[in-house]
């Protein structure tokens, strides 16, 4: 009895498996598009061009891209100045900052887009851009 139990069950979740990988699949795009993160940007020393970063590219001041301490190598994050609401995107290169509650170091390019070269640091919103944005 057991076994047509289990023979049924299978032979009513077995057609459903793509479906739910489908579901599943759309889960994980649905958090990627809701993922952000807001706290404290900063940004590159003039003195670190050319050095390596963490994917092994050389530091160059005059591309959009920046640290973060765990987002993969590659993903491309929009970034926007809460002060003054303007925007960026850059490509996650490097792992950082090491310095107190910040949440991401920006290349020089970037924090003159956003606005910040004065200040130093501001506070910001990163979220994942979709490839329309990048």
């Amino acid at each position: 009895m057991r076994r047509i139990v289990l023979l049924a069950l299978l032979s009513l979740i077995l057609p459903l498996q793509p479906a739910l990988a489908d579901i599943s699949d759309a889960a994980e795009d649905i958090q990627d598009a809701i993922w952000q993160e807001t706290g404290r940007a900063s940004y590159y020393a003039a003195r670190l061009q050319g050095r390596h970063t963490a994917n092994g590219e050389r530091y160059d001041q005059s591309e959009l891209t920046a640290a973060h301490p765990s987002l993969a190598f590659g993903t491309r994050v929009c970034v926007t100045n809460l002060y003054n609401g303007r925007e960026t995107v850059v490509r996650i290169n490097d792992r950082g900052p090491f310095v107190g509650n910040r949440i991401i170091d920006l290349s020089r390019q970037a924090a003159l887009d956003l606005g910040m070269i004065q200040r130093g640091v501001a506070r910001v919103r990163l979220s994942l851009c979709d490839e329309e944005n990048s």
